[in-house]
């Protein structure tokens, strides 16, 4: 590499840091100015407002129109030029008052798993007895829509927001903007309106759960891993944990064994932490997810134990959302929403 390409590499860097870094003030700027909160109204302190493309254009030509004028001293072109001026300015007042005075409110977010996508749910809300025409809304990562309140008082729009990774998903500020009337100026806002959709962890299938599909007829005792009664001993396999291992009978010299505990076979079933030893947390919960949804498919009571909770078994929409709840918030801190 040439020292032209590592001083073009150089520039460029230095230019990108310089955007992120503005990017970054501007952003501690619009929090200071417009703070999070499920209900928004748009006034003079949360709308900004400036010429469009086409209204550059417009006044670029006004600008020509008026040294021609000037030079060939035509009133008729000076008339013209001044009218073309004071439609302008009206136009700003109309853009400016085509969003002023609409509430927005934060009505609700859908779950989602993770790739797919959350659907966000606001509404729009006029305080003063006036027509709003072409509002454009949208999420970042959304697609727009366009709102027009004319008889209505007030509207429910939804967007659809792909998401990321478990836990709560916040899509960002939303962007609310016209150029209504003319299209000669912008008017937009930058809203939080603190509204967060919850991600599940995602569903990966495994193999049968030990001790969970079993035969034996209720009240039976069948061997599962996990720490209720005692129920026998076995070889050691990779990934059995540290706390299942019979140390007495490996200093006595025996092979290496591992513990086993029993349950007691039932009509519901129990997902639990511990039918996955040697897996990552990610991981454990994907398959614990994977199950919950089998089970509630086949409306089978099931419940769920994970280190520090613990939920009855049940079956229903109400325990399946309580279920992948818990799942979804694993070893999240509060603070991570």
């Amino acid at each position: 590499m040439g020292a032209s390409d590592v001083g073009a590499s150089k520039l460029r860097s230095q230019r990108l840091d310089i955007k992120t870094h503005l990017r970054q003030r501007f952003q501690k700027w619009v929090s200071r100015r417009i703070p999070s909160a499920r209900s928004v109204t748009l006034d003079q302190k949360r709308l900004f407002i400036f010429p469009s493309r086409v209204g550059f254009f417009f006044g670029l030509c006004l600008l020509v129109m008026l040294i021609a004028a000037i030079n060939y001293q035509n009133n008729m072109s000076f008339a013209l030029t001044f009218l073309l001026a004071t439609l302008f300015i009206i136009a700003v007042l109309h853009t400016f008052a085509n969003l002023s005075g609409l509430t927005i409110h934060a009505v609700h977010a859908q779950s989602a798993f993770p790739g797919h996508q959350a659907e966000f749910e606001i509404l729009i809300e006029k305080t003063k007895p006036r027509e709003h025409f072409a509002l454009s809304i949208q999420w970042p990562e959304s697609s727009g829509v366009v709102v027009n309140l004319v008889e209505e008082n007030s509207e429910r729009v939804s967007l659809h927001v792909a998401v990321g990774d478990r836990g709560w998903f916040n899509p960002g500020r939303l962007l609310v903007e016209s150029t209504y009337p003319l299209g000669l100026l912008r008017c937009w806002t930058w809203i939080d309106l603190d509204l967060h959709a919850l991600v599940y962890p995602r569903p990966l299938p495994c193999g049968p759960l030990p001790g969970l599909a079993t035969d034996e007829p209720d009240g039976s005792a069948v061997p599962i891993v996990g720490n209720d009664d005692f129920y026998g001993f076995r070889d050691y396999q990779k990934g059995d944990s540290l706390k299942q291992v019979h140390w007495k009978g490996l200093a006595k010299g025996q092979s290496l064994q591992s513990k086993q505990y029993g349950a007691y076979a039932d009509s519901s079933v129990w997902l639990d932490w511990e039918a996955f030893p040697g897996l990552g947390m990610e991981l454990r919960l994907s398959h614990l997810c994977y199950w919950a949804m089998q089970y509630d498919k086949q409306n089978i009571e099931y419940g769920l134990r994970l280190p520090g909770v613990s939920i009855a078994p049940d079956v229903g929409p109400k325990h399946r959302e309580k279920i992948l709840r818990a799942l979804a918030l694993y070893g999240l801190d509060e603070g991570d929403q």
